[in-house]
């Protein structure tokens, strides 16, 4: 898909489709289709269109304009639009122009919208919001669905001339997004009979050999984990044949001016272990690498970037498993920072990696650390499926995200750190246990466990159970990996 901007006028601009973005009660204030106005005004009418938010209507534009057919996309009210509902409103537009088959697109940016965005982040977001909507994982589909698809070729940004440059600088910054989003996603959709930690070790070289020597990898096996002494890691992939992974990618500017750490939870495959999940639970646990996914979608970006900041990726990638050798409720494992934990359940694996990741995060001595994680169901219940849970230690930190993920539009919510409820995982054997006392709060007692292993380092946590993986469509993600956090870590990064 190619996506480029114009200052052609929308009413002679040529495509099979052109989408055009209406605030509530402005049909009349469209500039650029007068030839129009008469039919929008009786096919508004009929259809009880008025731009209401979710809104959509169709015209043929009978010869009246260069293009084919007119898409109005509702906005809801101006004073209510913000970046993700923009971007929503222009990825349900690009699902339906997929399902027409069109494939050359034209999307009018009115000038209405300068008002509420920069032209910069409406290019950007436009741009995201088409090629995210429109991916799909089809490597294993058959060859007679390939026949019968089409795909949008073109799509054109029509805006003013004095917005071009702005627009066209998004456009270039949506692309690099986007691709980091699709090597995630990919990475995710795939089936966890190919994607092991040796996968993913393998992937990460590969970043680096594409990156023309931007990012530096080692991967360390078993034998080197054992002497960093990760107990912690290599307790959760004791069940599993499958080698474990501690992958470091590292990206260094010359005269950086920080050093930011990327920690993402690497479980490959997550039956549970022992304390095992159920059938139903367990047939989308291909996704548990999702914190993974994002710190490789991020590292394959930054070569494109002018980032000024050293960035380390971490990713302790292993399966959890049930076997002989496998974990067992009530062993006590060891953290490389030291710190004894007894395991209560082999199903609250993920903690248990992050520890050692952390420990060794830690030791680069930087001056943040951002860890992604699909941890607890706990904060899906909080939050539900669209919103990650954000705690950390540092406001300036939770401030940076929270801004970064409202600019690209991924939802993140900040949550308590709630220093009482470290009584709930203090355990009566060992240093902590790895799940609370009780039912309520797992997914703060969660992130309480991930402090004790970054110390005063500045640290935000993002649990992204919910985000990470999408159970149904949803306008910008079909079903499946959706590579949350990787444009918000990017957006944060240029601005470091």
């Amino acid at each position: 898909m190619k996506i480029q901007v114009s200052a052609s006028n929308p009413s002679s601009f040529g495509s099979d489709i052109l989408i055009v973005p209406v605030f509530e009660g402005e049909l009349a204030k469209i500039s650029g289709l007068e030839k129009l106005q008469s039919d929008i005004k009786l096919a508004s009418n009929k259809e009880d269109f008025n731009g209401k938010k979710g809104q959509s209507l169709v015209l043929y534009t009978q010869g009246k304009i260069g293009s084919y057919k007119l898409l109005l996309m509702g906005l809801g009210e101006r004073k209510l639009l913000n970046n993700y509902q923009f971007r929503t409103t222009i990825a349900k537009a690009a699902n339906s122009s997929l399902n027409l088959k069109v494939q050359k697109v034209g999307i009018f940016i009115p000038v209405v919208l300068f008002s509420t965005f920069e032209a910069k982040i409406l290019g950007q977001a436009v741009t995201e919001a088409v090629i995210l909507s429109t991916y799909r994982f089809k490597r294993y589909k058959s060859e007679e669905f390939h026949k019968e698809e089409r795909e949008i070729e073109e799509v054109y940004i029509l805006t003013s001339p004095a917005k071009i440059s702005a627009v066209s600088e998004g456009i270039h910054l949506g692309e690099i997004f986007s691709k980091a989003t699709i090597e995630a996603r990919d990475l995710v959709n795939e089936p966890s009979s190919l994607v092991t930690p040796s996968f993913l070790a393998q992937r990460a070289v590969n970043i680096g050999k594409e990156s023309e020597g931007a990012v530096k990898v080692t991967v360390y096996g078993y034998d080197e984990i054992k002497k960093m002494k990760m107990e912690a890691f290599l307790g959760v992939s004791r069940g599993s044949d499958e080698e474990p992974k501690f992958i470091v990618l590292t990206y260094k500017p010359k005269r950086a001016t920080k050093k930011i750490v990327i920690v993402g939870k690497g479980i490959t495959f997550d039956t549970g272990g022992l304390s095992i999940k159920s059938s139903e639970h367990m047939e989308t646990m291909k996704m548990d690498m999702s914190g993974a996914a994002t710190v490789l979608g991020v590292m394959q970006a930054l070569r494109y970037l002018d980032i000024k900041v050293e960035i380390v990726g971490l990713v302790g990638a292993c399966e959890n498993m049930p076997s002989g050798k496998a974990l067992k409720p009530g062993d006590i494992l060891r953290a490389m920072n030291g710190k004894t934990i007894e395991v209560l359940n082999t199903d609250a694996e993920g903690r248990l990696t992050l520890a050692d990741a952390l420990s060794y995060a830690v030791k680069l001595k930087p001056d943040a650390i951002i860890e992604l994680a699909t941890l607890t169901g706990a904060c899906m219940i909080a939050l539900g499926q669209e919103i990650a849970g954000m705690w950390g230690n540092d406001k300036k930190l939770i401030d940076g995200i929270k801004e970064a993920s409202d600019i690209v539009g991924e939802k993140v919510w900040e949550m308590p750190l709630e220093e009482e409820y470290k009584e709930l995982i203090k355990s009566d054997v060992s240093d902590l246990k790895n799940i609370q006392t009780g039912r309520y709060g797992g997914a703060i007692t969660a992130a309480l466990f991930l402090a004790e292993f970054v110390g005063k380092t500045p640290w935000v946590h993002l649990d992204i159970a919910g985000p990470a993986f999408e159970e149904k469509s949803t306008p910008l993600v079909p079903r499946g990996g959706a590579g949350f956090g990787v444009r918000t870590i990017l957006e944060y990064l240029l601005k470091e």
